[in-house]
């Protein structure tokens, strides 16, 4: 008699509900995002203190440091690292969650772990308030959106695909 634990799952949905979590993609897509996040943030502090750069049509590099939540709501009211630490308990719920059996789903979920993380370091570091009195570096100005930076593009792109992945794994379910 064939051992249940053993045969091999006969469905996709059995195949992803039994298959692994991918945590290394999720760690690693992260790494990546912070990575670069904080060294385009480096870059606009570097570069950007003085005046902004035209780029194409209404886009432009232009620095802004944002001590509110996301595109500059509650500023002053103390909110944005409490978002931040907020974020970081919905990524770790994410990752241990269903869809972060599937690639899409870790990748999501390394893009918004990423971004929550770099903008996290942000207010953890950079500022003179002390620990998590710091304010987010914002560079990228479309003129007609919030300005907003790498973290902040990772963690919606990432939303995005989690909400295909969740799709996805309904889908097979």
């Amino acid at each position: 008699m064939e051992d249940l634990e053993t045969a091999e799952p006969a469905t996709d949905a059995e195949r992803v509900e039994r298959g692994p979590r991918r945590l290394s993609l999720v760690a690693g897509v992260a790494i990546v995002v912070i990575a670069v996040d904080q060294f385009t943030k480096w870059l606009a502090v570097r570069d950007l203190t003085d005046r902004p750069v035209h780029l194409l049509w209404t886009f432009q590099l232009n620095l802004l440091r944002n001590t509110g939540a996301a595109f500059s709501m509650g500023n002053g009211k103390g909110v944005g690292p409490w978002i931040s630490v907020l974020a970081l308990f919905v990524v770790a719920g994410l990752s241990f969650g269903y869809t972060s059996r599937l690639k899409l789903g870790a990748v999501a979920t390394g893009l918004i772990a990423g971004g929550a993380i770099g903008n996290l370091l942000d207010r953890a570091f950079r500022g003179d308030a002390g620990f998590m009195g710091g304010a987010v570096i914002d560079f990228i100005d479309a003129k007609w959106w919030p300005v907003f930076n790498i973290a902040d593009a990772s963690i919606v792109v990432g939303a995005l695909l989690l909400a295909a992945a969740a799709l996805r794994a309904e889908r097979i379910a």
